[in-house]
């Protein structure tokens, strides 16, 4: 008989919000990917870069868990997009953007996976305090920000949800790619 496998996913559990429960375990799930294939990573290895200007795997790292928690804490709680205290790393610490050229931020250098997985840690139990009290209505609620152009972006808080996860998921692709390129890099001949 053939070896089944069955996926499911459930709404995480404490959430006012059933929309906002399942957000939550998408969230989770994909959160305990990047985990998984982080597994093994050495601060060498978060450090490196493809070339100068280009991020670090420590870099995105630390960016998804600051983009979790201001979208997040902007949309649900209504923070200040850039000013939310609740990481161990600031903006300005991810290097992100990252000047051409330039060589990774000097607030990463030398972290270990274990720092990273605290700041994501963080950033996760921030996010889950911040979302277990919305109902299904707060979801339509509007918000907005400036960003730092200028521009003055209006959005939906069910919006903001699916961003964080199309974000965090982007980042993922761009660190098994990074991931691979190191190990070929360092591969020896």
């Amino acid at each position: 008989m053939p070896k089944t496998e069955t996926y499911t996913l459930e709404p995480a559990p404490g959430m006012k919000s059933g929309l906002v429960g399942l957000f939550l375990a998408q969230l989770d799930d994909q959160n305990k990917n990047l985990t998984d294939d982080t597994r093994g990573a050495t601060p060498e290895e978060l450090a490196w870069q493809a070339a100068p200007g280009m991020n670090t795997i420590g870099m995105l790292l630390a960016h998804i868990a600051l983009v979790e928690v201001g979208w997040i804490g902007a949309a649900a709680v209504g923070l200040d997009f850039f000013k939310i205290d609740e990481l161990p790393v600031k903006w300005a610490d991810s290097g992100i953007p990252l000047a051409a050229g330039a060589a990774p931020p000097a607030a990463l250098r030398g972290k270990d996976l274990a720092f990273y997985d605290d700041v994501l840690s963080r950033a996760r139990a921030f996010t889950w305090r911040a979302l277990a009290p919305l109902a299904d209505a707060d979801l339509a609620r509007q918000r907005s920000r400036i960003r730092r152009d200028g521009t003055e972006v209006h959005y939906s808080v069910r919006w903001a949800l699916y961003h964080v996860l199309e974000h965090e998921a982007g980042h993922y692709g761009q660190i098994n790619l990074l991931r691979h390129q190191y190990r070929l890099a360092h591969a020896r001949v």
